[in-house]
């Protein structure tokens, strides 16, 4: 068996008197596109920050390619692309500006990093307005400026924390199409999102998180199988489950 691209062990967070992170395990093998889900304060995001290394489990170990981030974390953060649910981006830069500074950050060769940000301008159709400031774009331009960014490194591990939150049909039909694109290519995608036509439909296995648990996980057909409805949709096996009502 291959190695895993991400393993999260028995991993806990508590702020205050709030447990957020309480025991989640997860094991993604390369090119795995996995949907994280849960209502507000469920511990999705805290978990997704706990992977990208911004903050310290109080117990758990989070692996990123068989190594423990905790032993190595800048070799770790250089396999993996965060996208929080604000975008994060320079106002008075330009796209092409922005990855040209993001490229710096990361040391990468000149001309392969060129040549990259050529083709995710493109691809993302943001080449029209490469010079132009960033200060004036929409919600939609602007997390897709976000995302040719982190992905400029080429990583292997894509953490995305509602990437389609406010996009219009048709940007977000790009971003997913540029998403599916990495997980053929053998990249590992976690995703959280609200919607649940968008997990039910991208995701090839879901984890439902209540509690800074992990409720539930698997693939469609194993969720309507602990469901007991062979049609449920997921958004009906969600509200099941946070309810009390669905025992996995």
């Amino acid at each position: 068996m291959s190695q895993p691209a991400l393993e999260l062990i028995d991993l806990t967070k508590t702020f205050g008197d709030n447990r957020a992170v309480d025991g989640i395990s997860l094991t993604l093998p390369k090119g795995r596109f996995q949907a994280l889900l849960g209502a507000n304060g469920a511990g999705k995001t805290t978990t997704m920050r706990l992977i990208a290394g911004l903050l310290l489990p109080d117990t758990g170990v989070v692996k990123i390619h068989g190594t423990s981030i905790a032993d190595d974390p800048i070799a770790a953060r250089r396999t993996i692309a965060w996208l929080p649910d604000e975008p994060l981006i320079y106002d008075k830069l330009s796209p092409v500006e922005y990855l040209e500074f993001i490229a710096g950050l990361w040391q990468l060769d000149r001309a392969r990093a060129e040549a990259d940000a050529v083709a995710l301008l493109e691809t993302l159709d943001l080449w029209s307005v490469r010079h132009d400031r960033c200060e004036g774009f929409s919600r939609g331009m602007r997390q897709k400026t976000a995302l040719a960014g982190a992905l400029l490194h080429n990583p292997t591990i894509l953490l995305m924390d509602e990437p389609f939150s406010g996009l219009d049909a048709a940007i977000t039909r790009q971003v997913k199409d540029l998403l599916l694109a990495r997980v053929d290519g053998g990249a590992t995608v976690v995703l959280t999102t609200h919607v649940m036509e968008i997990a039910e439909r991208l995701a090839e296995r879901i984890a439902i998180v209540d509690k800074g648990r992990v409720r539930a996980e698997g693939t469609m057909a194993d969720l309507r199988e602990a469901h007991g409805k062979p049609a449920s949709t997921l958004e009906e096996i969600f509200i099941d489950l946070i309810d009390n009502r669905m025992t996995v």
